[in-house]
Formats: structure tokens, C-alpha cells, sequence
């Protein structure tokens, strides 16, 4: 007689666990809709936002959209970046509670000639930077792209853009990663200037000779960005300058009066923040055409003021093998003249700090005619921090000095540049000391009420020691005017760090959130061996292919086994 009430039991249990097992599946489902659990198991902590990201994103008002230009037929480096911009900008979503959407766009998908130009010049005029790229192919071959890497953020109807792609002298792999470990950082400051209800004020101060706009032009309109810029003179008014988050002192070429002194440094004392680009040896550029030019001494009188902050700028001139070219007219067969280059040492390429937000990952900066600084006092109050630097065969010349074009035709011996590293940029961060403490100003300011403060809030100041950094060369024609790109060698097309340098001083000098400090971030860069790709090539495919399959036969094969085993009877 058959037993049908275990068997009913049984089959009740096997529904049972059917059920339950559903029902968990389920209520899993729907707890992971409400829950989001997400775990950052890379070494670097690459998926992780920071602080100062979370927080700005927190803090949206409005919807935030991007279109991303990095898409269609590009190469593998740079699709490992489209993926790195597709996860960070997912993780922005998920951390503005879905204010930012995204979309990637291919600037080169329209098949009409005229269009996809006038799209790639509306991309242009918006701010983005195209690449003709040269990528290599698996056969050797060298091909050729046009492509925008980069993105336009569109917040309130005012559209930003954001390029990826550093103009970086390293190689291309490398590029792309320091790229990729400057995502978070571009995109965030660009949010973050875009979403402030307020935009901190930046002036460059006027009254003194300094660069003239014109010459200012292209880094005033870069720092637009992220600031509003006025120019205007100081005149010895106390609060005039307490509206600005920093000032700009770039170029002086005559003594400062005490009055001006003044409100600076009570400016400062107040939390003020100052970029100083100061000469203290004056050669007229210009006179280099005619064959030569004179160096001469020639005192601002802020040194005192300096001093006490902690910098003396000394006046000497660097000379420095690792240097930019000119171009010189020589006469060559058949009395023919051509322009040749020739490193003129009086322009030298600077090497940035390679451990502080401002400078990491950033080209060399092209100087003219430098000066060097010395850091000075023992106050644990104010931190010191060289910026930027010379290289390691580099010497000094005490003006007044005649330089002449010819030098650029002769070979300095390098046993004669024994002064090496000098520093040319600083950064001074603390509380300084007022450079009035124990001075009568009564008599320099008209307000009578003034009270001098002698000694200043926690603040920061960046002193360089050459006003060039920041000048940008102008091409005239006629009663045109038309600013070139800071930091551009107009002849070869080579870009030195220049503008990236001033404009990440500035945004550390009035830095309340943290942001810049994701300059710091860093990212290891792990690739393939390529000689072992090439070498072994067939063996990886065979491994990639055939290698899934067997181990799903060897997996099935393995189950039969035991299950016959268990089921078997004797």
C-alpha cells in the first residue's frame, strides 16, 4: 500500500521552501530599490567622492546638465577615460539626489561636412579644446582624429566647459591618468562656482606701472570662471580692497607710496589674500630686438613689507640650461636669412613642486628675466612652501648687466651653473605680522578713526619673483589688439604650465572648502605589458576563449558526477 499522505507532506514542504525562497527574493529586491549599498574595494579609493564634493552636491538648488563630447570611434586610452567620466558623474547623481543628469555626445557623428564644422566650431567658441590626435593601431599604423574630450555644464541657462585632457608633456598613458585623477576636481570646482550664490571678487591693482591690461587680457579672461575681476587703484582708502577675496599685484614698475603700503597690509590683517609678481631687476624686453638690453636694479619699496611677512625677493637675474628658445635671424648660403631657434638662458623653464595641490601634474612654467627669493625669519607661525623653482644647473648674474642676442650663440659650460634649485614662487601661509606694528600712520590715511591692526587673521599669499609668469604676448596690427594664449610659445605651439599655475594659486588662495586639496588625489596606473601582448598574444586568446568553456564543462561534468553518486542505489 502506497503512502500518499508523505507524499503530500513532502511535496507541501517543497512549497513551502519555494515560496519562501520567492518571497525572499522579492523583499531583497525591494529593500535594495530603497537601500543603496555601495562599496569602494579599490586600493586608490577611486569611486569614493571626498567631503567638499558630497557637500557641494548636497547643497544643489537647481538641476544640473552635461553633455559629455568624449564618445563615437576613440581609442582605447580614451575610453578607459569615457568610463572613468561616466562612473564619476554617476556617482554625482547618486550623491545631488539625481540634480545632475549626463549625456555623451559624438561632435563627429553628422555625415554632413558643413554641419559637423559648424558643430565643431560652436564647441570651440564655447571653450572647448579639440585634439588632433594620433593614436596608434593594433598593425602599427598611426591614425588620425579630431576630438572634444571634455563636457559643457549647463546650470540656470549659463553653460561652462570642462576639458579633460591636460596639455601635459607627458606621454600619452600618462596624460590620460593624471586626466582621470583630475575629474573629480574640474568637474566639482566648475559645480561649485556655478551653484555659489556669491562669486568672490578678484582685483588687480593698478597705480603703480603695472602690466597693462591688454597684457593681462587672456588670465583675466580664464580667471573669469571662477571670479569676478576689477582693476582700480588703491589711492590709500582703508576698506577699499575688503570687498575682494584676493588682489593681484602683478608687475610694478614704480615705488609704492606708504599710504598704499598700508592697506595692503591691514588688508591682509584682515584675511585678505595676496598674489605678489614682483621684478626687482628691470631689462626691457623690447630692446632685445634692436641686439641687447640692459638689467638694472631697481627697488619697489615693499622689500621691507616683504620681509616681514617672510620673503626677500633678491635682485639678481637667473640664468638656467633648462630654458626656453628664441628665434634668431641668421644668414645662411647665398645670403639668404632664416629664423633658427637657440635657448636663450635668460628664459627659464621652472619646475613645480611635485607634492602640493597647486603645482602637481603641472607643465613648467616659462619665466623671463627671473628673480630668486629667500625665505627669511624662524616665526612657527607662518608656513613656507616653495612652488616653484629653478632646475639643477642654473647660476645668478648681479645687475646692472648688458644682455646681448649674441650670448644666445655661444655654449655656457655647465661646470659654471653651481646654484642649483632657486626659488622662485612661494606660498606663506598663518598669521603675519603687521610691517606698521609700532609705525605712526595717522599721518598717512585721512580716516580718523582708523586702527591699525597688528597682526592678521589666519591667511595665505603667494610671492613670485617674476612678473612675466603672468604676461601674455600681443599681436598688433594696426590699432588692433589681440591677446595671444598665456603661456603659448607662438612659434612651436608648446604649452607651458603659466596660466594653470596662476589660476590654481588663486583658487587656493581663497580655498574655504577644501576643494583644491582633490589636486592631491592620486591614481596608479596599471597597464598591460604590451611586449608580452604581442609576444604571447595567441596564448591569451586561447586562455580568454577556450578557458570560460572548460571550466563550465569541467563544472558540469563534476555535478553529474555527484549527483549520480548520491542518487544511486545499491
Amino acid at each position: 500500500m502506497m503512502n500518499f499522505t508523505g507524499n503530500r507532506s513532502i511535496q507541501l514542504k517543497v512549497w513551502v521552501h519555494f515560496l519562501t525562497v520567492v518571497a525572499g527574493i522579492l523583499l531583497l529586491l525591494s529593500a535594495s530599490s530603497i537601500i543603496r549599498l555601495r562599496l569602494d574595494l579599490t586600493e586608490d579609493k577611486r569611486f569614493t567622492l571626498s567631503g567638499p564634493s558630497r557637500n557641494v552636491l548636497r547643497h544643489l538648488k537647481n538641476d544640473i546638465f552635461i553633455q559629455v563630447y568624449l564618445d563615437g570611434e576613440i581609442p582605447i586610452p580614451l575610453k578607459r577615460l569615457k568610463r572613468s567620466v561616466t562612473e564619476m558623474l554617476d556617482e554625482f547623481r547618486i550623491a545631488s539626489a539625481n540634480k545632475i543628469d549626463y549625456e555623451f555626445i559624438n561632435p563627429s557623428a553628422w555625415k554632413d561636412e558643413k554641419q559637423r564644422q559648424a558643430l565643431y566650431q560652436s564647441l570651440i567658441n564655447k571653450g572647448l579644446s579639440p585634439v588632433n590626435l594620433h593614436a596608434g593601431d593594433a598593425e602599427g599604423g598611426k591614425t588620425q582624429k579630431i576630438i572634444f574630450p571634455g563636457m559643457i555644464l549647463n546650470y540656470n541657462g549659463i553653460e561652462v566647459p570642462v576639458n579633460f585632457l591636460n596639455n601635459s608633456t607627458a606621454s600619452y598613458e600618462q596624460n590620460i591618468l593624471r586626466s582621470i585623477e583630475g575629474l573629480e576636481y574640474e568637474i566639482i570646482q566648475t559645480i561649485s562656482t556655478l551653484s555659489s550664490d556669491s562669486v568672490n571678487k578678484v582685483a588687480f591693482i593698478e597705480g603703480h606701472g603695472e602690466i597693462p591690461e591688454i597684457e593681462t587680457a587672456d588670465i583675466t579672461m580664464n580667471l573669469a570662471r571662477f571670479f569676478t575681476v576689477d582693476r582700480g587703484i588703491i589711492g590709500g582708502k582703508t576698506n577699499i580692497l575688503d570687498k575682494y577675496a584676493a588682489v593681484v599685484i602683478a608687475g610694478p614698475e614704480k615705488t609704492f607710496n606708504e599710504s598704499d603700503k598700508l592697506v595692503l597690509d591691514q588688508y591682509l590683517m584682515k584675511g585678505g589674500k595676496i598674489l605678489w609678481l614682483i621684478d626687482e631687476v628691470a631689462v626691457n624686453s623690447d630692446s632685445l630686438a634692436l641686439g641687447g638690453t640692459v638689467g638694472l636694479y631697481r627697488p619697489l619699496n615693499i622689500e621691507d613689507q616683504l620681509f616681514r611677512y617672510g620673503v626677500r625677493i633678491n635682485p639678481l637675474i637667473i640664468q638656467d640650461l633648462e630654458c626656453a628658445s628664441i628665434r634668431l635671424m641668421v644668414t645662411g648660403g647665398g645670403n639668404r636669412q632664416q629664423m633658427v631657434p637657440a635657448p636663450w638662458l635668460y628664459y627659464p623653464l621652472l619646475k613645480p613642486s611635485v607634492n602640493h595641490p597647486i603645482t602637481r601634474n603641472l607643465n613648467r612654467v616659462e619665466g623671463k628675466f627671473v628673480n630668486y627669493i629667500d625665505t627669511v625669519g624662524l616665526d612657527p607661525a607662518i608656513r613656507k612652501k616653495v612652488l616653484l623653482y629653478s632646475s639643477a644647473l642654473s647660476r645668478t648674474i648681479s645687475p646692472p648687466v648688458i644682455i646681448s642676442l649674441k650670448e644666445a650663440e655661444l655654449t655656457p659650460a655647465e661646470k659654471d651653473f653651481t646654484r642649483p634649485n632657486l626659488p622662485v614662487a612661494v606660498l606663506l601661509e598663518g598669521i603675519f605680522p603687521s610691517a606698521f606694528k609700532n609705525r605712526m600712520v595717522n599721518n598717512l590715511i585721512d580716516d580718523k578713526n582708523f586702527k591699525i591692526r597688528t597682526e592678521s587673521k589666519e591667511t595665505r599669499m603667494i610671492v613670485i619673483a617674476d612678473a612675466d609668469i603672468i604676461r601674455n604676448e600681443v599681436k598688433r596690427s594696426g590699432i588692433n589688439e589681440n591677446p595671444l594664449p598665456l603661456g603659448q610659445d607662438k612659434y612651436t605651439g608648446q604649452i607651458y604650465g603659466n596660466k594653470d599655475f596662476l589660476i590654481n594659486c588663486l583658487n587656493w588662495l581663497v580655498d574655504k572648502n577644501g576643494i583644491m586639496e582633490l589636486r592631491s588625489r592620486e591614481l596608479k596606473l596599471r597597464l598591460l605589458n604590451t611586449q608580452m601582448i604581442k609576444s604571447e598574444k595567441l596564448k591569451w586568446q586561447l586562455i580568454n576563449i577556450l578557458g570560460p568553456i572548460l571550466v563550465v564543462v569541467i563544472a558540469g561534468l563534476l555535478y553529474s558526477y555527484f549527483r549520480r553518486k548520491k542518487y544511486t542505489r545499491y
